[in-house]
């Protein structure tokens, strides 16, 4: 293994393609490209949602590993591929296993692998559990942002719901410019919610409520966060909602429809969020259509939607693959122009055709 700056990706000196060097970028180094970064992430994000919103992505629809004998565990594929100026294909590879967590190690693991688009090689393996936190989070900030325009802004904020993502949403709710006077917190595991309270109160996150029941945080909260494992709804009455809070459903199955056919609601993707058992497609099948949809977060960027101010609204996404892509390709091209690749030699061996 060799440490260097890679020559740019699929072309020879000579204007040819070539097959570019393969490097691996560890956690380590995919964390401290990205740790203080949050504001410049949600515009990679934003960007990333314009371009999709524009057809200049592919994005295919996620495939499943599931296991009979592992019935709450998953590994899931996002192929896709990101046009635009940072062009690049790839896979995001990753894991959910929660019965990690009372072993004492995180629930999600996983690998991003990016293709180069003129020869097709992969060139670079990134731990991909911080990105895929990154990108979801630096998400929900945007949504949070835009879907509070035009009401009150929340000041208080709940999270159902106490792991590392709910960790990440936090800090960059913060970085990108927000305050709370109360911040709650509910978690079926009384550590994990005893722990999350820790951290934010070390944060400086002010007054920290752990509330005994979804129902508390939600009536207390103008701002919720849903980052569970549930694969079921169980949140199922709309009247908590009532004061009509901003809603991001990160983990997407804890509402009901009828909690979502109360609301006012905006997907990152129709079709792919529409799927898999989600909130949203269970809504879908219970009415045979899509009309409880105002539309995309795209199109609430573009102004091609106004959010009404009078009803709760959900942000539901479904987590698009090219979001990982645009992260993951903002974090390899730091690293590599600070010459920090870590570079696997001759990882492609088999380069003649006929030996």
């Amino acid at each position: 293994m060799t440490t260097a700056r890679p020559a740019h990706e699929g072309v020879s000196q000579a204007g040819v393609p070539a097959v570019p060097p393969f490097a691996v970028i560890p956690g380590n180094q995919v964390k401290h490209v990205l740790d203080g970064r949050e504001k410049a992430m949600v515009e990679v994000i934003e960007a990333t949602y314009r371009l999709h919103g524009s057809a200049r992505t592919v994005n295919p629809p996620s495939s499943f590993l599931r296991f009979p004998d592992r019935p709450t565990s998953r590994i899931i594929a996002l192929p896709a591929s990101l046009g635009g100026e940072s062009r690049v294909d790839g896979l995001k590879w990753i894991s959910s296993f929660p019965t990690n967590v009372a072993a004492g190690i995180p629930r999600a693991s996983g690998v991003l692998i990016l293709n180069d688009p003129t020869t097709g090689y992969p060139y670079a393996c990134l731990e991909t559990s911080i990105i895929s936190a990154v990108r979801t989070a630096a998400s929900a900030a945007s949504a949070a942002d835009r879907l509070s325009r035009g009401r009150p802004r929340p000041t208080r904020l709940g999270f159902v719901g106490a792991g590392l993502i709910a960790r990440y949403i936090h800090t960059y709710l913060e970085a990108t410019g927000w305050s709370f006077d109360a911040v709650g917190v509910h978690d079926l595991s009384a550590g994990s919610a005893a722990d999350f309270r820790t951290y934010l109160e070390q944060s400086g996150a002010g007054r920290v409520t752990v509330h005994d029941s979804a129902r508390e945080l939600i009536r207390d909260s103008d701002l919720i966060v849903f980052a569970t494992v549930a694969d079921r709804p169980h949140v199922d009455e709309p009247a908590w909602f009532g004061h009509n809070p901003v809603v991001l459903h990160v983990s997407l199955r804890d509402l009901a429809p009828q909690v979502l056919l109360s609301a006012t609601n905006v997907v990152d993707d129709v079709d792919h969020c529409l799927r898999a058992g989600t909130s949203p497609h269970l809504t879908e099948s219970l009415t045979g259509n899509r009309d409880f949809l105002l539309g995309t977060l795209d199109d609430v960027l573009a102004g091609r939607v106004a959010v009404p101010a009078d009803r709760p609204v959900v942000f539901s996404p479904f987590g698009l693959g090219v979001l990982d892509l645009a992260v993951g390709k903002f974090v390899y091209e730091e690293v590599a122009r600070t010459g920090d690749l870590r570079i696997i030699d001759n990882f492609f061996h088999e380069m003649r055709r006929y030996g």
